[in-house]
């Protein structure tokens, strides 16, 4: 599955992340007292999710959903985009 990010850092990133299930926090364990980013959306093809959409500390759920829109991952990715939280 693909980790997308919006805001932060790293925005407009993507990256691969092992498992079935997206981690609600990324990274998911840092230890470092950093903020880290709050997974908003899950995106599914069937019942496989194929991304996960991350917002950076300070940015609205709002935003990171309008930012989703924007950049079409339901299209691009084939997929049904769920709102999680």
């Amino acid at each position: 599955m693909h980790a997308l990010f919006v805001g932060g850092t790293i925005d407009n990133s993507e990256l691969d992340l092992d498992g079935a299930e997206p981690p609600a926090r990324y990274p998911p364990d840092s230890g470092s007292g950093q903020s880290r980013y709050h997974l908003h959306a899950v995106g599914r093809r069937d019942d496989e999710i194929v991304y996960a959409v991350y917002g950076g500390p300070d940015i609205a759920h709002d935003d990171v959903q309008r930012v989703s829109e924007e950049r079409e991952y339901a299209r691009r990715f084939e997929a049904h985009e769920t709102i999680v939280g």
